[in-house]
């Protein structure tokens, strides 16, 4: 197979230094990168400086041994919908960087969730992606198109968000009126409008106040018509910007099962910055950000496994997490991580069955 055969490629490395010019590494990873960007030698993968947004593949990289072949197998590329390439970003010339040198991405109905304490730099990367702000260096990609001042109109219609006080985001005197908003703004005809004011407000629950005054709403119900004004408008990404903040637990678990049913319901990508670790088991998938910087990813149950790491930059774990540590410190040998009471009982009693 050439170099410059389209595909994902399956390669055999020694160790990984992940920068943009050679990478190397200890562990199975994907590796996104267009096929001009892909160089064979015979000790490592050479990425040139270049991207070819058109021809996105995948390279999966493995670590069998201290030798180095690549095989011929291709799969099916998964393909990501957000994208950051060494992203640097600050408020001002004498601040530090709120992100620095960051690179990520999130694929098409992946649900993912950032957390950090204040200052982190996690609500600085959903208004890089709704093109709110512009990084100072790298590269910002929404379903393979450059977020900058040209297109952000064009990015906005791609990616929706809600954000933390759902007062602030309320124009219209009802329900209805608010989802209508967004609509009569993309220029969306009456026939269609109404088709989607009714469906959004079916999906988060709220279809039998559509002719309520917002603020007469409590904090869930609110933060719920905001969701529906973001679906209306049919965005491939929701980002939930500290959406459950500021309310209260009922209005916090109101928004999760929302989350959850739209998910259900169709197929859209979900961002979901937050504080509260409580509230990313859910996800598919977790980053930390610490200092500008990505500190953890994997799963929620790889995630918790850092209890130390996670209470050292301000985090609190939850206390399902807290429980099942404290049971493995007295020999308990949990076969799994529990995100939630339930999975933890059921671990307990599958240990309580086979003594």
């Amino acid at each position: 197979m050439g170099e410059n055969e389209p595909g994902p490629f399956f390669v055999w490395l020694k160790r990984i230094q992940p920068d943009i010019g050679s990478i190397i590494m200890q562990e199975p990873y994907v590796y996104r990168v267009s096929k001009s960007q892909i160089k064979f030698n015979s000790s490592y993968v050479e990425l040139k400086n270049s991207y070819d947004k058109m021809n996105d593949i995948v390279i999966t990289l493995y670590f069998p041994g201290n030798k180095m072949s690549r095989g011929a197998e291709v799969q099916e590329l998964e393909q990501s919908f957000i994208q950051f390439n060494h992203v640097f970003f600050q408020y001002g010339a004498n601040e530090p960087w709120a992100l620095d040198d960051l690179s990520l991405d999130i694929k098409k109905n992946e649900f993912v969730a950032i957390i950090g304490h204040n200052g982190s730099g996690k609500s600085t990367i959903a208004k890089l992606m709704n093109g709110l702000l512009f990084p100072q260096k790298g590269e910002i990609l929404v379903d393979g198109l450059q977020v900058q001042e040209e297109t952000v109109w064009d990015v906005r219609k791609k990616v929706g968000m809600v954000f933390q006080n759902p007062d602030n985001q309320f124009v219209g005197t009802t329900v209805e009126d608010d989802v209508a908003f967004g609509l009569e703004n993309h220029g969306v005809p009456r026939e269609d409008m109404l088709k989607r004011m009714e469906q959004s407000l079916q999906a988060v629950g709220m279809l039998d106040y559509r002719k309520h005054e917002p603020h007469r709403l409590s904090g869930g119900q609110k933060q719920r018509v905001a969701i529906a004004s973001v679906l209306a408008v049919a965005p491939e990404l929701i980002i939930l910007d500290e959406a459950t903040a500021m309310l209260d637990p009922k209005g916090r678990t109101e928004i999760m099962k929302t989350v959850q049913e739209i998910r259900q319901q169709r197929d859209v990508s979900i961002l979901m910055i937050t504080h509260d670790l409580n509230e990313v088991t859910f996800a598919d998938r977790v980053i930390v950000m610490n200092q500008g910087k990505k500190l953890l990813e994997g799963t929620p149950a790889e995630v918790f496994q850092h209890h130390e790491t996670l209470l050292e930059i301000g985090l609190d774990i939850p206390f399902v997490t807290k429980l099942a540590a404290e049971l493995k410190q007295q020999g308990m040998k949990l076969t799994k991580e529990p995100l939630n009471q339930k999975e933890l009982l059921e671990e307990l009693w599958t240990l309580h069955s086979s003594r």
